[in-house]
């Protein structure tokens, strides 16, 4: 969301900085008239792509064929969400067999 780093707090990653994304996003995706995919990974990309989705990581995920097949929401991907994959088993036996399917046929036809 901010296309930098942002730095580490606490308990992770910073939040993306609020000036960047108004800075180059809408220019940046106008560009790209023929999107068929796009990953909203986290939290912050979820409140911003997916506003109405649920209120947590977990349900906007748990929820991911009301956007299917052109967005897909996924959780971070970073070591501390080890836990989470393990307390979801869906996410690894349904979401991502279905969206590796989505990717391969998307590249097929590149």
């Amino acid at each position: 969301m901010g296309f930098c780093f942002p730095g580490t707090g606490t308990s992770g990653d910073l939040p993306p900085r609020p000036e960047c994304a108004p800075a180059w996003r809408s220019e940046l995706l106008g560009h790209l008239t023929h999107l068929r995919l796009t990953l909203v990974i986290g939290q912050y990309a979820q409140a911003h792509h997916l506003p109405q989705a649920g209120s947590s990581v977990t349900e906007v995920v748990k929820a991911w064929r009301e956007h299917w097949p052109g967005v897909v929401p996924l959780p971070h991907p970073s070591p501390k969400n080890n836990r989470w994959l393990m307390q979801n088993p869906w996410f690894a036996e349904q979401l991502l067999p279905a969206l590796k399917v989505q990717v391969s046929e998307i590249l097929e036809s590149a």
